[in-house]
């Protein structure tokens, strides 16, 4: 039987700064419209219609963002890689903030294209 995760599971022990990040983070995401946080095993899944971005690590002084789309954008300053999920058409989109100016309006548009 697989144990529910909670959000706590994710933040507790967290650095004051990385919480300070992830929620504000939340708090821009909310600005683009309704969203749901969805504690998995591995990640947090954000969803709005449809599971549309992901936080898969907090570390000491940053959050980590994966954001699928069905094709890659290569022409950006915001994601630090994007990959092809094999044997898909999902390109996963990795962002790394580490200030709270690290998402700007590009991060803001990437984000809101997803949900859409």
């Amino acid at each position: 039987m697989s144990e529910e995760k909670h959000l706590s599971d994710f933040l507790n022990g967290k650095t004051e700064y990385t919480l300070g990040l992830f929620r504000f983070f939340i708090e821009q995401l909310t600005e683009l419209g309704e969203i749901n946080l969805r504690p998995t095993k591995s990640m947090i899944a954000i969803e709005s219609k449809t599971n549309f971005a992901c936080i898969t690590q907090l570390g000491k002084n940053f959050i980590h963002v994966v954001i699928p789309f069905d094709q890659p954008y290569e022409n950006n300053l915001c994601f630090t890689k994007i990959a092809q999920v094999p044997g898909t058409g999902q390109f996963n989109h990795h962002l790394r903030i580490f200030f709270k100016e690290d998402i700007n309006d590009e991060v803001k548009s990437f984000l809101r294209l997803a949900m859409e």
